[in-house]
């Protein structure tokens, strides 16, 4: 296995509705089950007015347990769910990016 491995994806609403996607992410789902699953963080950001930024942050153990995931029946079910739905009006733009984690700081107690 590789080293830590971290999905971004950044989702830019329209003004007030970060919250949806607060929610889509926070509720409990099949991911926190997921082997090498390390955790999900959901931060957002005022850009502009009349946008707000939302980033989620996934953290795995290693881009192993990521592509698991990813091929994993209960995620692939879930985007199939969603498939030829429209995306929400109130979503402006959606990227995302992966990373392998090079260093990390950690506090001195």
């Amino acid at each position: 296995m590789s080293s830590l491995f971290v999905q971004m994806r950044k989702i830019v609403v329209t003004e007030g509705n970060a919250e949806q996607v607060i929610k889509r992410f926070s509720g409990e789902g099949h991911i926190e089950k997921q082997e090498g699953f390390i955790d999900l963080s959901v931060m957002v950001k005022k850009v502009r007015r009349g946008e707000e930024e939302v980033i989620v942050m996934i953290r795995w153990e290693s881009e192993d347990y990521w592509k698991q995931w990813e091929k994993s029946d209960v995620h692939i079910a879930g985007h199939k769910a969603k498939r030829g739905q429209p995306q929400p009006d109130y979503i402006v733009s959606s990227e995302g990016g992966l990373y392998e984690v090079k260093a990390v700081k950690h506090a001195v107690k």
